[in-house]
């Protein structure tokens, strides 16, 4: 009797439910004109420090058969004036999208944002776009010697600022800020990378152009008429700043936002996301990749 009863009450033991998570935002595109490269999306994580320099996050402690809010954010759009990238949402946990690089004669300013945007290439110098608090960094400043030799600058990563670029006539563009790594899924991934400055030498190729952190970011371009490299979806990293003669920057990453969690549980994934679930030891791993919609778990 006392047998069945012990047995019993094992097989009613309610595990916790505290959700591990990785959220990260949408990047800003580059800047068009020898911009400065797109600021990542911002990064919030519980599994590796977060970004901007920030210490672990707590995981999040849910009730069952609860909906909760998921949204991944696109990443912004290269042009004229180029955009920041969208937030990604899990429940309270919110990550800023990444600034857009700025421009050509500080026509369109880089913009703050979970990381900010670097730069375009202008004298005076013009300064990034800042990152977010335990999100990302700011974007690097931007310079040179108009109207031959300009460029634009890295923009922040979710690990380190972009890079500054360097002072005198060279038309050197820079990189941008490396992203964070996280093994949230059980293999290390790197997210958040900045987007690389696009450069400009009086109408001919580019001496150099940034090339994107690491976690994403696209690299920006010396060619002209030529747009920057994109940011790598699912990533959250920045776009590339443009070459002489385009406006387009390339277009920011999108986000992503990924929840691990106990095996004993199930989740469902709501209409507007797309997702999937792996199983990991005693975990399971939910991948969400586009949307916005509702959680829960049973």
């Amino acid at each position: 009797m006392i047998g069945n009863i012990v047995s019993g009450l094992h097989s009613s033991v309610i595990f916790p439910l505290d959700i591990d998570y990785l959220v990260v935002a949408g990047g800003g595109s580059g800047g068009g004109w020898y911009g400065g490269g797109g600021g990542a999306g911002g990064l919030r994580c519980t599994v590796t420090a977060t970004g901007g320099g920030g210490s672990l996050e707590t995981p999040l402690s849910l009730v069952k058969t609860t909906n909760y809010t998921v949204t991944v954010g696109a990443g912004g759009t290269g042009g004229a004036s180029g955009t920041s990238g969208s937030n990604s949402v899990f429940s309270t946990i919110t990550s800023t999208g990444g600034g857009r690089g700025g421009t050509y004669q500080n026509s369109y300013n880089a913009a703050s944002g979970g990381s900010g945007g670097g730069g375009g290439g202008y004298t005076p110098y013009v300064a990034g776009g800042s990152g977010t608090t335990n999100q990302g960094f700011a974007g690097g400043i931007g310079g040179g010697n108009p109207p031959v030799n300009t460029a634009g600058a890295g923009g922040g990563g979710a690990g380190v600022a972009g890079a500054n670029t360097p002072s005198g006539p060279n038309g050197t563009a820079t990189d941008g800020g490396n992203g964070v790594a996280t093994s949230i899924t059980g293999s290390s991934v790197t997210y958040g990378g900045g987007g690389g400055g696009g450069s400009n030498t009086g109408g001919a190729d580019g001496q150099y152009a940034g090339v994107g952190g690491t976690g994403g970011g696209g690299a920006g371009s010396k060619i002209v008429n030529t747009a920057g490299t994109a940011g790598t979806a699912n990533r959250g990293g920045g776009g590339g700043g443009a070459g002489y003669s385009s406006d387009n920057g390339g277009n920011g990453g999108s986000g992503i936002v990924i929840l691990r969690y106990p095996n004993t549980y199930v989740i469902t994934i709501g209409a507007g996301l797309t997702g999937s679930t792996t199983t990991s030891g005693a975990n399971k791993i939910t991948t969400i990749t586009a949307g916005t919609g509702n959680v829960s778990w049973s």
